[in-house]
């Protein structure tokens, strides 16, 4: 026979329908964020990973001084390659951005089309998505590169481009400055050989079985020994080492754990808020417990009738979040990615994890929080139910209260001590709210703070990078040397920049004159190191490591860098006593021919990644914000209503005795006032902590360092922010409480 405790499911939803209503429509939003993520990430990622078969993309690049005649290209693929012209030249428009242009490419790097089409005429040109975003450029309008106008016929994206780093030795790729194009092959004989780039792309004839295999470093570098010996090289960037083609599928997927850590948080909290509600209405419904119990039913049958509204509100969301995220929210959080790169065009694919992550694992955690409590609770016996006793631990006296204390804020005491475990709830979601809050807050602020210690710590105006050592004679400039090692950490790498100084330099002023490494300020705070300590770093590619020990720290506070002097960076690195590598300058050098030149180092270089993270990471910081508001209304607002109902029959009391509402809200809503505002200014040094700790953690994951200094303004506007939802909050609960009957007093009396 049917259990007839399940008719009473759909009743217990219509009789709190505001509570359930609240916490599914919350529950369908963050389950929609987030397997909108997973499913987004997913298919972006497959759609890099594929596109290196469908696109044809290069196994490497080089350039040469000049166009490579029959015999240099026979040459270059005796070496078991085949190459294929891909020339390009960089020109400057009107917005100060450099667009690099190539001829339309139908065999490697092939070209994905995205809208419109692409130019035949020779006036006609095809830019990149995200340039024509950060530029305001739509199709049909005309753009001016070189003094050469073009008409923009259509949206591509180039896959050895995914992000767009100008050069391979950029600190960080941009969408504002640097974009890519394509023209017809009548449109490039319009641009002059002069600045032309004669670049080579190559395919191996047996590709490495794994792109980014080892294997695949040792070919290409065996190749670059084979090929260096036939013809000079200005470049050379084998696809294992391309930062254009590589970082945009390095990053995608990489904040896969921060969005499980964030949904499973925000579940348990759901978890406590339903296991608080559902402890109200076991309270509420004592009698009709005991008499259940009384009747046969088991303590298990009672669980699970107790459990039955959360996880079938739960299993809903799930289903109807999954179905947002596979229409709509999939789109908004894969364009956080398309924001940032330059990526093909990608098709939705089903993803088993997301369906793991945002339906089966929050149905376990509510599950098992619920049981928890409803196995404490359901245990006690059927008469402790009847007679409405339902403390394990009766107190024989109530908590004695000093009579000196006034009659009202003893009231409130007693509303506080009667309803700790709600509040303590409350306090855990406002500090997980405020977590959230803060960390958007500060976002802008540091970015900010980074831009302006990168502008005050440069060392110095122009650092050029050579190619091979060249003499100027420009008097500003002084010599030193650079190189690149790995900092290996388990799994993860990093590049340090090691540094080459004059003693007395007159431009970097790293102690380096007792033969020991300085290092720069942030490599300190990141890796927590201090002077005596020894670094150890790792070649890029091979197994020889260079030790060094730290002999002061340099503030410097952008960059994670190791400051050698001149003399012991050339010994360190087998080098000639008067090798260097380039120049620190406050002029530009115009007296080094620009082939030789590997690349500029200026403050725009320099502040790509604060204006990167700018533009890419604004919209996402905004809906974390709108998130962490909302989890205090629904936290604050649910169990302060849970409050309210658990002592209606008090309230009805009160009014019987006189009391009008406004006298009763401010026994009721004060204390949750105080403890509110308590909670939002207690929780804050807890906040900073955890921030600090996050952020770390997360950092640690990444390349660079932003040191997390959180302004004081992000603790007040979030305070702020957390008191103003709490008062639109307590105008419904004060609505509530007016609305309780006097004839409420009448039942339940014992």
């Amino acid at each position: 026979m049917r259990n007839p405790l399940f008719r009473r499911i759909p009743r217990e939803i219509r009789g709190e329908l505001g509570k359930y209503v609240v916490i599914f429509l919350f529950m369908v939003a963050i389950i929609s964020v987030a397997s909108g993520y997973f499913i987004g990430d997913a298919s972006l990622k497959a759609a890099y990973d594929n596109s290196f078969a469908d696109y044809n993309i290069e196994d490497g690049n080089l350039e040469l001084p000049l166009a490579a005649d029959d015999a240099m290209t026979e040459a270059l693929e005796a070496e078991d390659i085949r190459i294929y012209e891909n020339f390009y030249s960089d020109l400057a428009c009107k917005n100060d951005s450099k667009l690099r242009i190539f001829k339309l490419r139908d065999t490697v790097n092939k070209i994905c089309l995205l809208s419109g089409s692409l130019p035949e005429a020779e006036d006609e040109i095809a830019l990149d998505r995200l340039y024509m975003k950060s530029n305001d450029i739509s199709e049909g309008d005309t753009v001016t590169a070189g003094g050469l106008d073009f008409r923009v016929t259509g949206t591509v994206a180039l896959p050895d481009y995914s992000a767009l780093y100008q050069n391979n030795t950029d600190f960080m790729f941009d969408t504002e400055k640097f974009g890519v194009s394509a023209v017809s092959e009548s449109g490039f004989a319009r641009i002059p050989e002069d600045g032309m780039h004669w670049s080579y792309s190559w395919k191996y004839d047996d590709p490495p079985a794994e792109r980014f295999s080892e294997d695949a470093v040792n070919r290409s570098d065996d190749l670059l020994k084979a090929v260096s010996r036939k013809t000079p090289l200005l470049n050379y960037v084998p696809t294992v080492r391309n930062s254009a083609i590589r970082f945009a599928g390095n990053d995608l997927g990489h904040d896969h754990i921060m969005m499980i850590v964030m949904l499973d948080m925000l579940i348990v909290i759901i978890a406590f808020v339903f296991a608080v509600t559902t402890s109200n209405t076991i309270a509420r419904e004592a009698n009709v417990i005991g008499t259940l119990r009384a009747s046969g039913y088991t303590k298990g049958e009672l669980i699970r009738h107790y459990m039955a509204a959360p996880l079938i509100v739960l299993l809903i969301a799930s289903v109807i979040g999954n179905i947002g995220g596979y229409t709509f929210m999939k789109t908004v959080m894969a364009d956080m990615y398309l924001g940032s790169y330059s990526l093909v065009s990608y098709k939705v694919l089903w993803n088993a994890d997301a369906f793991v992550q945002t339906t089966v694992i929050p149905l376990l955690i509510l599950a098992a929080i619920n049981f928890l409590m409803l196995l404490s609770k359901l245990s006690l016996s059927p008469l402790q139910f009847l007679r409405r006793d339902l403390k394990r631990h009766q107190r024989k006296k109530a908590f004695k209260l000093n009579t000196k204390i006034p009659i009202m804020t003893r009231y409130r005491l007693r509303v506080l001590f009667q309803n700790i475990p709600g509040y303590v709830t409350i306090f855990a979601g406002l500090f997980f709210a405020s977590v959230i809050m803060v960390f958007c807050l500060l976002f802008n602020p540091l970015l900010n703070k980074l831009e302006e210690d990168t502008k005050d710590n440069m060392i110095a105006s122009h650092q050029y990078l050579l190619k091979m050592p060249v003499e100027t004679a420009e008097e500003s400039a002084e010599k030193f040397s650079a190189d690149s090692l790995k900092i290996v950490r388990g799994s993860f790498s990093e590049d340090v920049t090691i540094y080459g100084i004059l003693p007395d330099s007159r431009y970097c002023k790293a102690d380096v004159s007792s033969g020991d490494a300085a290092i720069s300020s942030a490599y300190a705070d990141k890796y927590s190191l201090k002077t005596g300590d020894t670094v150890t770093l790792h070649e890029e590619f091979g197994d020889k490591t260079y030790s060094f020990k730290v002999g002061s720290i340099y503030d410097y506070p952008s960059t994670i860098a190791v400051f050698l002097s001149q003399k012991a960076f050339n010994e360190a690195f087998d080098l000639e006593p008067d090798s260097f590598s380039g120049y620190f300058s406050d002029r530009e050098l115009t007296d080094i021919d620009s082939g030789m030149i590997a690349a500029q180092i200026t403050l725009d270089d320099l502040t790509k990644t604060s204006r990167q993270l700018k533009r890419s990471m604004g919209n996402m910081m905004s809906t974390f914000l709108v998130l962490g508001i909302t989890v205090i209304i629904l936290v604050v607002y649910m169990l302060s209503k849970v409050m309210i109902e658990k002592n209606t029959q008090s309230i009805s009391v009160a009014k019987i005795l006189g009391y009008h509402s406004g006298e009763i809200s401010r026994i009721y809503l004060r204390t949750t006032t105080i403890v509110t505002v308590l909670s939002m200014l207690l929780c804050m040094p807890l906040v900073n902590i955890a921030l600090d700790k996050i952020w770390r953690m997360m950092m640690m994951e990444y390349a660079g360092w932003l040191a997390p200094t959180v302004p004081m303004s992000a603790f007040g506007k979030t305070i702020a922010l957390g008191i103003l939802t709490y008062a639109v909050t307590a105008l419904i609960l004060k609505r509530k409480i007016s609305r309780v009957p006097m004839d409420e007093a009448l039942k339940n009396t014992e």
